[in-house]
Order: structure tokens, then sequence, then C-alpha cells
């Protein structure tokens, strides 16, 4: 029974790895049409090529491929360091996953296969990456590193993820981001997937999560969050009219409604929330990018190539 549950885990494993390759590698072969014409699976950079410099390093396969000229550029093999932070409170869980749906359906399914996807980034371009998740508690942290272990002991921890919680947990934002950002020393991109559920979802509330939010930028780290949601139920609240029993993840608080009758009201305070959002972050020049599951990974890849031209 132990070996029939190692092979599981080393082909879900895998699983993930092939998933995260295989949309990082889609992205690639359609970059010649985007912005991003420098960026290859196989170096660290690339530069546009200008007349007058050596041919020597002139990459003929992209040009082949784009009709563009770039040369290769070697130096500065570790030229940024990712830290991707990871919430994996009860909250995160949801919705709900059905036989047939796959695991990156759900928000903590989706904020894990982007994770993995953005490590394959990072690792071809030989950059380092570190982990931290939360919850009710600070449950993982590893520190950035390049390594093809350090790589793999990631992907394990990611796989660990999608494990369903057997208890609620309660989602503390605030001091888990205060010790994340005590933790990263060294200037870094941090990367967080969380859905910005909190226990106090009062005007105070919010106020010490945007203190977190803005104490994880010292240091002259760049900060992107992404907000992840489930855009039909969470935004749109598309429930039919029957009376539903809604229960919170985290706290176990049931509260019976019908759908219809508090559909505009949730819909105006939903969308209040994510301007405040979106307003704080960019008076604290965090990139606050809302990402809805169901959605293909472009605009997190498109996000962190951006971010990192800019990183400086």
């Amino acid at each position: 029974m132990k070996i029939e549950s190692q092979i599981e885990k080393i082909s879900s494993f895998q699983h993930l790895e092939m998933l995260a390759n295989q949309v990082v590698e889609g992205f690639i072969s359609g970059m010649h049409k985007s912005p991003f014409h420098g960026f290859s699976a196989e170096f660290a950079e690339h530069k546009v090529y200008n007349v007058g410099e050596s041919t020597k390093h002139i990459d003929w396969k992209l040009y082949a491929k784009t009709d563009r000229l770039y040369a290769k550029r070697f130096e500065e093999e570790t030229n940024l360091r990712c830290h991707l932070i990871i919430d994996n409170s009860a909250s995160m869980h949801y919705p709900d996953l059905k036989a047939n749906q796959s695991f990156y359906e759900n928000k903590i399914g989706f904020s894990v296969l982007a994770s993995a996807v953005l490590m394959n980034i990072l690792k071809k371009q030989r950059d380092a990456v570190g982990l931290s998740v939360f919850s009710d508690s600070y449950e993982y942290y590893a520190p950035e590193k390049g390594s093809d272990r350090h790589h793999r002991m990631l992907l394990n921890k990611l796989e660990e993820l999608l494990e369903k919680p057997k208890t609620s947990k309660k989602t503390d934002t605030v001091t888990y981001l205060h010790q994340i950002a005590e933790k990263i020393h060294r200037r870094s991109m941090i990367v967080l997937f969380t859905d910005m559920f909190q226990s106090s979802g009062d005007a105070s509330g919010e106020e010490l999560l945007f203190n977190a939010l803005q104490h994880l930028k010292h240091n002259k780290h760049k900060v992107v969050l992404f907000h992840v949601i489930d855009k039909e139920t969470e935004v749109k609240f598309n429930f039919d009219n029957a009376p539903r029993k809604f229960i919170d993840l985290e706290t176990g608080e049931e509260v019976a409604v019908f759908a219809d009758n508090v559909k505009i009201e949730y819909e105006k305070e939903v969308e209040s929330y994510f301007k405040r959002l979106a307003l704080t972050c960019a008076q604290n020049r965090i990139k606050y990018v809302p990402v809805a599951v169901g959605d293909n990974f472009e605009k997190i890849l498109t996000t962190y190539l951006v971010e990192k031209q800019n990183f400086g």
C-alpha cells in the first residue's frame, strides 16, 4: 500500500510539472506575436542585435522563427530573485471539485499550477525562487534558490497544497504577510496568490491588511498581487433562486437566503471592495491583478514578464 501511494504521488508530481511546462511552451511559441520577442527557453536572456556588433552570439534559431536578430546574453546567471506566496486558507479550496473536474478548477489548484508555471519560467531563465505558504499559521518557508533539487522540493510542496484541509483554516493574512516580509532580506520580486478573504471585513481590518501589503514593499521589493476569484459565484453571484444555505468555509457560519434577494447589493459590495483594493495597491506601487479560476495563464505570464522588465 505504501509503494502504491508513493507511485501515485510521483505520477501526480510529474503531472504538475508536465502541465506547467506545456503552459510555458505554448506561451513561448506564441511570443513572436507579442512584445516579448527576447524571451527564450534556452538562455537567461536575449538582447536586440545592433548592427556593427559581433555576430558570434546571434541566435539563428530564433531568427528563423521570428525573422528578427537577437544575440544571446550569458552574463548574470541569476538576475532575479522571486518569492512566491500562497494563501492556503479554507476559502482557497473553493469551489468543491466534482469527480470529472481538474485540480486547477478551484482557487488553490489554479494558484498551485500558476506558481508551477512561474517556477518553470524562473528555472529556464536561471533565476532563484522561494516559497511561503500561510493560512492560520505560517505553514511553509523556503528561501530563494536556483538548484534543480530546490525546484523539485518546491513542486512537491505545491502538490501537498492540493489536498483538502481536514479542518477549517481561517485566514490570518496580516500576521503572516508581516512575518514573510521580515524574512525576505535581499531585493526580490514577491508574487502573492490570495482570494483576499480575511476574518475582519471591516474598515480597520482592511487598513491592517493594506499595511501588511505595504510592508512587503520594504527593501525595495517589487510586489505583484494576484487576486484569485471564482468569477461566476464570488463576483457575479450566479445562483438559481432556490433557497440556499451559504456556509463560511473558514468560520462555519451559516446564512440562508434566496440569491436573487441579495444579488444586486452583493455585486455592489464586491465591486466597491475590488476598487478599494486596486486603488490602495496603486497608491503603494503594488501590481494588482484580479485573476479568475478558469482563465488561461497568459495574464499571469505577461504580468510577470512586464514586471521583470521593470524590476531594474
